[in-house]
């Protein structure tokens, strides 16, 4: 019997390592990564989305602080597709990639060198048992104030803000000037 199996369902158990294919842009390295995300299962008796959204940090690898994934962009991959492969390695989790959150640049704190990051929300499809980097990495899921809290990189945190602003929009509560909340409000829910 022969099983045939998807190709998007294999997960290579091993990290691509080196800087051989990697991008520069002016002398700086280009790095990409996700805010793995999710919503909590269950009753939704909140418009609050910080009650209901939950992102994934990862420990740092040479440190003792918590992170979201990113690394390298190389030059066969695009930046979606690197970021994806980050997240993978690092987090073990993939999912639906979406738009870009913006460009930070930032100075490395081991190296003397200059960074472009690019980050992209992830909303998380599935969480894998087995992972190339679970080994070196743990992972845990936080709310928004815990995961702004553990975060050790400022670009990082801006990112989050901006995911979160992002993902409130799509929920906003819209009411008139007048409006104070009271059961004869018009709520609009966008």
């Amino acid at each position: 019997m022969v099983a045939l199996v998807s190709q998007e369902n294999v997960v290579v158990l091993v990290s691509r390592t080196g800087r051989e294919l990697q991008r520069y842009k002016k002398g700086r390295r280009q790095v990409v990564g996700c805010i793995p995300y999710r919503f909590k299962i269950g009753e939704k008796n909140t418009l609050d989305i910080s009650d209901e959204l939950e992102v994934l940090v990862i420990s740092s690898q040479k440190g003792k602080g918590m992170l979201f994934p990113k690394g390298g962009w190389e030059i066969d991959e695009s930046q979606k597709e690197a970021a994806l492969r980050e997240t993978i390695e690092e987090a073990g989790v993939r999912g639906i990639v979406e738009g870009k959150l913006g460009k930070w640049s930032f100075k490395s704190k081991t190296h003397d060198t200059l960074y472009d990051g690019y980050m992209f929300p992830l909303l998380v499809q599935e969480q894998l048992e087995f992972w190339p980097e679970q080994n070196l990495r743990q992972r845990k899921w936080m709310n928004i104030k815990e995961a702004r809290d553990v975060c050790q990189h400022w670009w990082m945190k801006e990112a989050l803000d901006r995911l979160v602003n992002r993902l409130y929009g799509q929920k906003q509560v819209i009411c008139p000037l007048n409006c104070i909340g009271d059961a004869k409000s018009d709520l609009l829910i966008v």
